[in-house]
């Protein structure tokens, strides 16, 4: 469902897909994520948006960020909001669907294809508004998980529904081996 000769640009809802790929038992390697969509077509551009907690340089997050940034991802965050529910539990909100919908609707008269990787229900009137505006908007989740990660009215609205756990091959990350300690007493 690419063509090599059309211009392409992937929105990636950082939080969501982390989820989905969690949920597939996989790390994704975005180095590779980056080349296999380079190689569907002409990649204009690879945004990547996530909440950050201030003051929280040590966030495990942060080098994921930076390599990103460092790497032909254009990283769009805003401070995370922390709170505390009416139950006393800790809570973090961070919604990035504002940024992202800006963000498409103003690149979207320079490019064919838009791929978005969430699989939030949303993102439904998104897709709709690109379609009219002529550009194919394809759909990165999974329907693998349980629950699945992508809702309904997401998948029907978009021109293509590309499953995550199809590309596992192609973009994860290879599974680490478990470190051995050395016995410094073995001959």
């Amino acid at each position: 469902m690419f063509y090599r000769d059309e211009r392409l640009a992937l929105f990636i809802d950082g939080a969501n897909l982390y989820a989905a790929a969690k949920a597939l038992g996989f790390d994704i390697d975005y180095k590779l994520l980056r080349a296999e969509f380079m190689r569907r077509g002409k990649l204009l551009r690879a945004f990547y948006y996530t909440a950050l907690l201030e003051n929280d340089d040590f966030s495990p997050i942060r080098p994921l960020v930076d390599w990103l940034n460092y790497n032909g991802f254009n990283m769009v965050t805003k401070p995370a909001k922390e709170f505390t529910d009416s139950m006393g539990r800790r809570k973090i909100k961070g919604n990035m669907d504002i940024e992202l919908t800006v963000d498409a609707m103003e690149l979207a008269p320079h490019v064919d294809h838009i791929v978005l990787f969430s699989g939030d229900g949303d993102f439904r009137p998104l897709v709709e508004a690109l379609q009219r505006k002529g550009v194919r908007v394809s759909v990165v989740s999974t329907i693998r998980s349980q629950p699945p990660m992508v809702a309904d009215e997401l998948r029907r609205q978009c021109d293509n529904f590309i499953e995550l756990d199809e590309l596992r091959d192609v973009i994860g990350r290879p599974a680490r081996e478990p470190r051995v300690q050395a016995d410094e007493n073995v001959e």
